[in-house]
C-alpha cells in the first residue's frame, strides 16, 4: 500500500545534497510504514515527521516540494 511513498522517501534518502538529519528522519518515515500497525496512526505520525522536516531552514526547496507531495499522497490514502 506505501509503496510509492516509501519509493519517493527513499529518493530523498539516497539524495546526497540533502542534509544528514533530513535523511535519518525520511528514514524513520520509512521504518514507521514498514512496521506494523494501524493504517491511520501510521500515516499520522509520518506525516507529523515530515511536517517538521519542512519547517527546517536547510531544506533544499525541491526538497521540500517532494515532502509535501509525499504528504499529499499520504492525505489522500487517509480520506479512504
Amino acid at each position: 500500500m506505501f509503496e510509492k511513498v516509501i519509493e519517493l522517501l527513499e529518493q530523498i534518502v539516497e539524495d546526497r545534497t540533502v542534509p544528514k538529519n533530513i535523511r535519518r528522519s525520511c528514514e524513520e518515515c520509512i521504518e514507521t510504514l514498514k512496521s506494523e500497525g494501524e493504517i491511520p496512526v501510521k500515516i499520522n505520525t509520518v506525516v507529523s515527521i515530515l511536517d517538521e522536516i519542512t519547517n527546517d531552514p536547510n531544506i533544499p526547496m525541491y526538497t521540500r516540494t517532494q515532502i509535501w507531495n509525499i504528504v499529499s499522497v499520504l492525505e489522500s490514502m487517509q480520506q479512504t
